[in-house]
């Protein structure tokens, strides 16, 4: 039954997919020539990455951070999706894996926002990348550039600007931020370069290494699998 219930959502967020994918190429990608095929794999890829986004229990804290950094692997059919389709489609996976969740924001938008900014800085440069150098090479080095931007673009947004939003939304005094860090790490005196430096930096390496070795190892079999279904067809 389970098994059951977990299909039926993954095929209503296809659908729901395929609706936005479709609406937001006509409004914003006009000059872009979109294949059915193209739109479909598209909606797979984004209907995962929606499950993995916005259903609590595939996110999780790890005790060596403090509990408001959450780990979530969203951003796994995002890579996947850029790989195999370009940086288009990679983007259109992060666009409505966030508009998805917007009704159900728990940040009045402004953590979304946030993860938006963090995927597009660590999907779109890989797939950029990849486009220009289809290799496996390629594709290594995509992944450790977009790593690299990612950790520096994540770790300044988190330090300098998502700590005093979040601080101002939840009436939560810096302080107490701090306190909640020092509890893990002593040595973190402030929310500043020490924060940076021994938390988000540390979080985020930590969080986009999980993610780029889960789609190095997914990617290829999956590439394999579309390209049977293809020649299925053919």
């Amino acid at each position: 039954m389970q098994a059951f219930d977990t299909a039926r959502l993954i095929l209503v967020f296809v659908f729901m997919v395929i609706v936005l994918a479709k609406l937001i190429a006509k409004l914003f990608f006009k000059g872009n020539a979109m294949t059915t095929k193209f739109i479909a794999r598209t909606a797979i890829f984004a209907a995962f990455s929606i499950i993995l986004y916005t259903i609590p229990f595939l996110k999780f804290s790890l005790p060596i951070f403090p509990g408001f950094l959450e780990i979530h692997l969203d951003e796994i059919p995002a890579f996947m999706a850029g790989f195999a389709y370009g940086p288009l489609s990679g983007f259109l996976v992060i666009l409505v894996k966030t508009i998805v969740k917007l009704p159900i924001t728990g940040t009045a938008g402004v953590g979304e926002l946030a993860d938006f900014i963090y995927s597009t800085l660590f999907v779109l440069p890989a797939a950029f990348i990849y486009k220009k150098k289809r290799t496996l090479k390629g594709a290594l080095i995509g992944l450790g550039v977009a790593t690299v931007v990612q950790i520096i673009g994540a770790s300044f947004i988190t330090t300098f600007v998502m700590l005093d939003a979040y601080s101002y939304l939840y009436h939560l005094p810096k302080a107490a931020i701090l306190g909640m860090c020092q509890k893990i790490n002593p040595a973190v005196k402030d929310l500043t370069w020490p924060f940076l430096l021994m938390v988000a930096l540390p979080f985020n390496a930590l969080k986009d290494a999980m993610v780029v070795v889960v789609t190095a190892l997914l990617y290829k079999r999956l590439r394999l699998l579309f390209k049977k279904i293809d020649a299925q067809k053919n």
